[in-house]
């Protein structure tokens, strides 16, 4: 019986601890090759050109150019290469950019290396691994239960934020003060697990939400 080929991972954490780790972690490992690494998205890029990784584990919040940006570069210089995003966040907003740009997999940090190994295994051979925290937020999503934790002046300010409003003028709009709104502003966000405003938009959008005029 032939030998598998060995699995030539790249990472890419721009936290040398983390990166020092993980090599030692996956070297034990007979059928993994570490084919390099590096802490910034760019520098991990040029290794991979003469590399030629079958997988890239990559973190997302790095300097310069973050992992979620840097996945569609990788997707059209590395074609063959499969990504898989190694985050702390389990946030919607990270892991549905990450998805939506061409990730096959998600897994966060606090996993046991047996699950890292898992996830590249895994989509090495095609297939995509999302680790057991970022399913639970992912089906979370799809039972709209977010939606039901909101209220009635959480709905109304995730209408004014989906109407572009300041918290200036969502304050005005409600009769409460800038922070008040800005508190609601940080509430939403945890609770709908969105990172960013823009990510509130277009909640607010895909799911109709907005106060009537007058």
């Amino acid at each position: 019986m032939t030998a598998r080929p060995k699995i030539k991972v790249l990472l890419i954490d721009n936290h040398l601890l983390v990166l020092d780790g993980l090599k030692a972690v996956l070297e034990s490992f007979d059928h993994i090759e570490v084919a390099g690494t590096a802490g910034l998205a760019q520098t991990g890029l040029d290794i991979g050109r003469d590399a030629r990784p079958h997988v890239v584990l990559m973190d997302i919040n790095m300097p310069k150019l973050n992992g979620i940006d840097a996945i569609e570069l990788f997707r059209k210089e590395l074609p063959e290469a499969r990504i898989v995003m190694l985050s702390m966040h389990d946030s919607r907003e990270y892991i549905s950019s990450s998805v939506m740009r061409g990730a096959a997999g998600y897994i966060l940090k606090d996993v046991s290396s047996d699950e890292i190994v898992s996830a590249i295994e895994t989509v090495a051979d095609g297939g995509t691994y999302f680790s057991s925290g970022v399913v639970d937020v992912l089906m979370e999503r799809e039972n709209g239960s977010d939606m039901h934790s909101l209220t009635p002046r959480e709905r109304d300010i995730l209408g004014l934020i989906g109407s572009g409003r300041s918290n200036k003028e969502m304050a005005e709009a409600l009769g409460i003060t800038p922070a008040t709104a800005e508190t609601h502003r940080k509430n939403l966000k945890r609770k709908l697990g969105i990172a960013t405003t823009a990510g509130l938009i277009r909640y607010a959008l895909d799911h109709g939400i907005g106060l009537k005029a007058g």
